[in-house]
């Protein structure tokens, strides 16, 4: 075995318990449908028995109510890039707070909020604030919808998603409760395939309102020419090209994927990194649509965004000290630093450990992903469980390892110590050929799915005998 692997093996792991975080957990699935308010965090993504419930989080680190302390990736589901407990965001925000956080009329936050993304985001003219990614790319199918008189809307169907309401969530797995009807009025493209957004149009020629895509994820750059390709055919056939920058934006840069690739959407919706973790997002785009949902228009209006807690000042605040982080920082260039550190260091630990890829890190090194395949080759929520299970015992919490800025390269030692650990069960579950006797519990599931199996809860007897 090599000396580096056997030297972290012989030491001892700290004792890491999780009865409390089980407790809670039980109680949340008897107070929450699910357990969890996303469903990207319920207790189906984690190791049965081992689904930390967090108490706190500074930097990187977070702890959990057992008092367990983990090194966190996927940070606040890609929303934190600056890290937690950001004093100079935290700052900003309880300093505006206290002069209240809402009101009968705009606040000058709402001016100075708008006033900086637009500079930030040159192909923008204006934009608009939310609290959640989908309503505002929801607000974005609705105006092309009122601007091209066209009912349905093209998804990129190799692209996860897009937004909780129905002319998205009814083409998942997940769309009960949603009519046939709407379900119809969207149809989808590929990603990096050209000939299928060609035929997409040929399909249904004059009956496309927009186009709906992320530019780029975490493990899939567009193919030179794609969207440039994209933009011509929507300008040819007259519909709105919408990129969703929820995750890309200020991932890729302070001006979104857009200004990476050179390419120049219609309609642009953002969110998640925006406010460090508190809650903005924003809808943003060309005049001449975005004002179909104001007072310049002799159009029928759309109800485009209206919220009470929209322009609430703890979301404004933190985006304007976020966007000051980022013009004073380069928060980008630190995360693909690291991201880059911990992609060799766990590559070069795999190949040490003698799994191959069996354990592959991809994607943009701010925007980390992992896979995992079991001893044939084949995809495995089996051997991804097995891995999240023991990198949770060496004390790191990942389902992916999407990084932040306040990652150091402390912690991106301890992670790749605890991959070295991890990799070592995970070689004798290969040799074995399955999890069993490795694996506590049952393997996670895809958290948007048909059915609650494989990961289905028996109902809990509580005190009073009641399930």
């Amino acid at each position: 075995m090599d000396t580096a692997l056997q030297t972290v093996l012989d030491e001892p792991l700290v004792a890491r318990t999780y009865h409390a975080s089980e407790r809670v957990q039980r109680a949340l699935h008897r107070m929450v449908p699910g357990g969890s308010h996303t469903y990207a965090r319920s207790s189906d993504q984690y190791p049965e028995g081992m689904a930390p419930i967090i108490a706190r989080g500074s930097r990187a680190h977070v702890w959990d109510v057992d008092g367990n302390e983990l090194v966190e990736y996927g940070m606040g589901m890609r929303s934190v890039t600056l890290g937690h407990g950001y004093e100079p965001v935290d700052d900003a925000v309880c300093a505006a707070l206290r002069a209240g956080v809402s009101f009968s009329r705009p606040s000058v936050w709402e001016a100075s909020a708008a006033e900086t993304f637009l500079a930030a985001v040159p192909g923008a003219d204006m934009v608009k604030f939310a609290k959640n990614g989908s309503d505002v790319t929801s607000a974005a199918v609705r105006l092309a919808r009122a601007a091209t008189g066209r009912d349905l809307v093209g998804i990129c169907t190799t692209q996860p998603f897009f937004s909780t309401d129905d002319w998205f969530i009814g083409s998942t797995a997940m769309g009960a409760g949603i009519p046939d009807a709407v379900k119809a009025l969207t149809v989808g493209f590929r990603y990096n395939d050209l000939d299928s957004v060609r035929q997409l149009f040929t399909l249904y020629p004059d009956e496309i309102a927009c186009l709906v895509l992320e530019p780029a994820t975490a493990t899939v750059e567009p193919a030179p020419g794609f969207l440039e390709g994209v933009r011509e055919l929507c300008d040819a056939h007259g519909v709105v090209l919408v990129f969703d920058e929820m995750i890309t934006g200020l991932r890729w840069h302070a001006s979104g994927a857009q200004h990476v690739y050179g390419v120049t959407p219609d309609l642009s919706t953002w969110g998640k990194a925006l406010g460090n973790g508190y809650a903005i997002s924003a809808l943003a785009g060309k005049r001449e649509l975005m004002e179909l949902g104001g007072l310049r228009t002799d159009a029928s209006r759309v109800f485009l965004l209206s919220t009470t807690h929209g322009p609430e000042v703890v979301g404004l605040a933190a985006y304007l000290a976020v966007a000051q982080a980022y013009a004073t920082t380069d928060v980008v260039g630190i995360m693909a630093e690291r991201g880059q550190a911990l992609a060799t260091g766990v590559s070069a630990a795999a190949a040490d450990a003698g799994i191959g890829t069996a354990v592959e890190v991809l994607g943009r090194p701010s925007c980390l992903v992992f896979a995992t395949r079991d001893h044939t080759g084949a995809p495995s929520q089996a051997f991804r469980t097995l891995f999240i299970q023991e990198m949770l015992r060496a004390g790191v919490l990942a389902q992916s390892f999407v990084v932040s800025a306040a990652h150091t390269p402390a912690d991106i030692e301890t992670t790749v110590d605890a991959a070295r650990r991890a990799f070592a069960v995970y070689a004798r579950a290969l040799e074995r050929g399955t999890t069993d006797g490795l694996l506590v519990g049952r393997p996670v599931a895809p958290a948007i799915r048909e059915h609650a199996a494989p990961r289905r809860l028996e109902p809990d007897v509580i005190e009073d005998g009641v399930s």
